[in-house]
């Protein structure tokens, strides 16, 4: 299972990936080949049984998985716990905040200074871009760049926020943070308490949704550079609102996929730098929710 997150598609924790493929173990003399936790693995004594190339097949815990989730081994030196994924995620999303708050404060919106403050909250953008493209590419995670994207990053929202509350509806960022917030809460009680079932019909659909609406928003973008205004109205009125709703959706389901990944990384002992790529795909997902939350709000509150 990968995730449609960028980070965790690129280097995810899932069973499809090199690092928590279906479980293997060392045979002597030989290959490492499927063993029986695997519900697809070949008997040990195959000759034509393949390796999968585990990193982590010595994890003894990975071994006693049969086809329910993984185990969750006991914390051992220099791997992935939940407390790692919290405190960097923490962090990044601190340091995204911290930016935001003093870009809020520090480039004002007002009539005379828009443009400028527009520009660069662009322009950060566009650097926050580079920069996550750059991670999903790397072998391994730099805490170094996922910091410093979160801080552009932050730049841009802080921006945008501004913008919005500033000058479509007052208190819409705090809306859009506490929306972002309750989605994240209810997804994570959702996914803890066995309502959202994460498998492969899960994974098609959301995938199948997401690429139809990053299409539809791309033809929109693309009409509206042509011939001015909104394009086709995907992003106003009351198509505006239901597509605003469909992208609130689709990223509550991109955190439905990235739990399953951090606890499939967790369980099958991925070391503690993962954490990091853990954090930075959580922070891209809920980038993506609270854009989609101001977005909805500012829709609702325009004339």
């Amino acid at each position: 299972m990968r995730s449609s997150n960028p980070v965790f598609s690129r280097r995810g924790f899932g069973r499809d990936n090199g690092y928590a493929g279906f479980n293997t173990a060392p045979q002597a003399g030989g290959p490492a080949v499927a063993t029986q936790a695997n519900p697809y693995a070949q008997p040990t004594g195959n000759p034509y049984a393949q390796p999968t190339g585990n990193p982590y097949a010595q994890n003894p815990y990975a071994q006693q998985q049969q086809y329910g989730a993984p185990p969750q081994a006991p914390a051992a030196a220099g791997r992935m716990t939940i407390d790692d994924v919290v405190m960097r995620t923490g962090t990044t999303l601190g340091v995204l905040v911290v930016a935001a708050a003093l870009a809020w404060a520090l480039l004002p919106v007002d009539d005379a200074n828009i443009g400028r403050s527009y520009g660069i909250g662009i322009g950060a953008a566009l650097i926050g871009m580079v920069l996550a493209l750059v991670q999903s590419f790397k072998r391994k995670a730099s805490p170094a760049l996922i910091l410093t994207y979160a801080a552009f990053e932050g730049v841009f929202l802080g921006v945008v926020s501004s913008v919005v509350d500033n000058r479509i509806a007052d208190g819409a960022a705090m809306q859009a943070v506490i929306g972002t917030m309750a989605v994240f809460a209810g997804v994570l009680v959702a996914y803890k308490a066995g309502w959202i079932r994460v498998n492969r019909r899960f994974y098609g659909f959301v995938m199948a949704a997401a690429l139809g609406f990053v299409l539809l928003m791309a033809v929109n973008l693309l009409f509206a550079v042509i011939g001015g205004g909104d394009g086709l109205g995907f992003r106003s009125g009351a198509l505006g609102v239901l597509f605003g709703v469909i992208g609130i959706i689709l990223g509550a389901c991109f955190l439905a996929l990235d739990f399953k990944q951090v606890e499939d990384g967790i369980a099958y002992g991925a070391p503690r730098e993962e954490a990091w790529l853990a954090a930075f795909g959580l922070t891209l997902t809920l980038v993506w929710i609270y854009l989609e939350f101001l977005r909805l709000i500012s829709i609702l509150n325009s004339d």
